[in-house]
């Protein structure tokens, strides 16, 4: 646990089968070099650590103890938001910015473009892209989901082939609408989930649009990954002055089965820099020995409203201890 003073009294999270050790430095990165804050995390079948971040360098590639390999991407995004590890390897980053979204290789090439770079669709149009934020992967065929973001209330599906097929959402607070699409995953069986952030929740869809069930009593789900039967949800804090020094409203990392059910919390009741506090968890991957990588939008979300604005803690990883 962690005051609201910012005092640590804990190296460690959670409880019972879910305990991990926080590794606040993990990254080395070189001299001079940050990662500003993290917007997008994934995990590659070799246990590559590909962080995608706001600061100089977009694209930032570490060995799973930490070690940099490489980075990549310099002057090609306009503002990263997401990034996802596709079917046949390549990762599918999300400028939201840019209204687009990139498959590269992992070393950087540019493959193909989805959305034309700069160009976005009407705002509230429904209409792809308008600051598109995640993709999603069918793992039956390969079709993508991408969540349609800021700008729109929107999923939209295509083909492997870049061939539109479908879009689903609306604004509101009704089953099958959106305030604020913000990640997207799916599952084993193709069930699309959907973190319907400013609703405070997740929508679960077919892969068809078909609207499932939801999870209720979620504080700003902001991004999250699922790794076989679990999902891995970060919680935005509150940016309200109503509730502002309100314990428990988010700021947090929990970790659900897949009916919903949360297995567990991680974090302190209150947001903040120290071991075991959170701010903006934004970025999830959870690597082939059940760790879990943190990002965090640390600056645009909290750093930026301090008095003077300044940057904060925005990468960690979560070694699991049980």
């Amino acid at each position: 646990m962690t005051t609201k003073e910012g005092r640590a009294t804990v190296t460690q999270l959670g409880c019972g089968e879910y305990v991990y050790e926080e590794l606040a430095e993990w990254a080395h990165l070189p001299e001079g070099w940050t990662f500003f804050e993290v917007p997008g995390a994934a995990v590659g079948p070799d246990d590559r650590v590909y962080v995608f971040n706001r600061g100089e360098h977009p694209m930032i590639v570490l060995e799973a103890d930490g070690t940099f390999v490489k980075s990549w991407g310099e002057g090609l995004f306009t503002r990263p938001h997401d990034v996802t590890v596709g079917p046949e390897g390549n990762l599918y980053c999300a400028d939201d910015m840019a209204h687009c979204i990139y498959k590269c290789t992992v070393d950087g090439e540019v493959l193909a473009v989805i959305g034309a770079p700069g160009e976005p669709a009407p705002r509230l149009s429904g209409r792809p892209f308008n600051q598109p934020t995640k993709v999603a992967f069918d793992p039956a065929n390969g079709d993508l989901f991408i969540a349609d973001g800021y700008g729109n209330a929107r999923v939209h599906k295509y083909a492997p082939d870049g061939t539109h097929l479908l879009s689903w959402g609306a604004y509101g607070v009704e089953p099958g609408q959106f305030n604020l699409v913000h990640s997207i995953g799916t599952d084993a069986e193709g069930k699309v989930y959907v973190a319907d952030r400013e609703n405070h929740r997740i929508q679960v869809f077919d892969r068809d649009g078909h609207y499932i069930t939801q999870w209720n009593n979620l504080h700003r789900p902001c991004g999250f990954c699922i790794d076989g039967d679990r999902v891995y949800v970060g919680q935005l804090l509150t940016h309200l002055a109503v509730n502002a020094d309100y314990p428990n409203l988010g700021a947090c990392v929990t970790i659900h089965d897949l009916s919903g059910a949360q297995l567990a919390r991680l974090g302190a009741d209150y947001p903040g820099e120290e071991p075991g506090q959170f701010t903006a968890p934004h970025a999830l991957a959870v690597d082939s020995e059940g760790s879990i990588y943190v990002g965090e939008v640390s600056y645009a979300a909290y750093g930026s409203r301090l008095d003077p604005p300044r940057t904060a803690r925005c990468f960690r990883k979560l070694i699991k201890k049980s």
